[in-house]
């Protein structure tokens, strides 16, 4: 690459924020909505439909006309949707949900991102919401942070579940550990999407989710096949269990970490017993341009999440997993033509069996 041609680069960073936030605007203050049951409106027009300045709205929508999102008519001095228009409610909604997920957990911390990698800590939520925590411990006590984080994530589980379950196979009657099972959600599909006689799942979380996730299990009508404990993966996991499942969890943690949670479910898993690990990925190829878990997931986790963290490529969970005692049976990448577009985890299964 010349020097013109990384500068050229640099320059689409650069302007990368302004850009987002250009774009949330829009959405944010009606805009789309406005031209959507439209024929056509002025600047003058939508900006007293969205009590904004005519000239503000202007300025707003050249780049949204560059991009082709929206039109501009010269002649009649109007504005209609674009490629917007072509987008489904229910995909448009999904891609604005995950915008405001940015907005709200990541680009206000994402301002103290050197701060938190050189010390692992989430110095944005410190100084933007007094805590030392992590974005979860946060979200718990500030409505903004657990309503921007708490549909997307929602979202994902909706649309991984089904492919997650579809890939693994559970016996019947088996005793079964949703470790980092949060409100019992995971416990629920797992007993909906496998049932057999005998089968149990146990939620396995820290203690103050558990009213929730008892719960959810009786509103599920499942409380006679779903249980919780509780407890820290950090401290001692419960053993027996035939079948482990991991998902959404070990990608929050850097490898040495993930590697005791490993060690962990080792132990509490029988001898021959099975272990389910569903995580985003990294390519092999770190180059693959249609990969954009590099592109947002170390930033989201050292920087607002976590203060550590972030995806591993399918091979060091590989080595990982080897190294806490499993042999891998299987692996799996979800194919990227399967996600909606506008999605970015690229998701991962990996099965293994604790060696006896």
């Amino acid at each position: 690459m010349t020097s013109d041609a990384t500068l050229r680069r640099l320059r689409e960073y650069i302007v990368g924020p302004t850009r987002f936030m250009t774009l949330l605007s829009v959405f944010e203050l009606g805009i789309v909505d406005e031209l959507r049951g439209s024929a056509g409106l002025t600047a003058a027009e939508l900006g007293e439909a969205v009590d904004a300045k005519p000239d503000a709205v202007e300025q707003l929508l050249f780049l949204l006309v560059k991009e082709g999102f929206v039109t501009y008519d010269e002649d009649s001095a109007r504005y209609r949707l674009g490629t917007l228009a072509e987008v489904a409610d229910h995909d448009l909604a999904r891609a604005r949900g995950v915008m405001h997920l940015v907005k709200v957990t990541t680009l206000r911390q994402l301002y103290y991102l050197t701060e938190s990698a050189r010390t692992g800590k989430v110095v944005g939520l410190k100084e933007l919401y007094g805590t030392d925590g992590t974005l979860y411990d946060a979200a718990t006590g500030n409505q903004d942070l657990h309503d921007a984080w708490l549909e997307p994530m929602n979202t994902v589980s909706a649309t991984i579940d089904p492919w997650f379950f579809a890939n693994i196979d559970i016996p019947a009657g088996a005793q079964v550990l949703d470790v980092a099972g949060n409100t019992g959600q995971g416990a629920i599909h797992t007993y909906r999407a496998k049932p057999s006689e005998g089968l149990k799942v146990t939620t396995f979380d820290l203690p103050e989710k558990e009213a929730e996730a008892l719960e959810n299990f009786r509103a599920a009508g499942l409380e006679e096949h779903l249980s919780f404990i509780g407890g820290n993966v950090f401290d001692t996991i419960p053993e027996g269990f035939d079948v482990v499942m991991v998902k959404h969890f070990l990608d929050m943690f850097d490898k040495d970490d993930i590697l005791k949670i490993l060690n962990g479910i080792s132990t509490s898993l029988r001898p021959g017993g099975e272990i389910h690990v569903l995580v985003p990925v990294y390519p092999e190829d770190i180059t693959e341009a249609d990969n954009y878990n590099v592109d947002f997931f170390p930033a989201f986790f050292i920087g607002a999440a976590m203060g550590q963290g972030g995806p591993q490529k399918v091979s060091v969970y590989q080595s990982l997993l080897e190294q806490a005692g499993f042999k891998v049976t299987k692996t799996v990448v979800r194919d990227p033509a399967d996600i909606p577009p506008d999605v970015i985890p690229v998701q991962a299964l990996l099965t293994a069996t604790k060696v006896a």
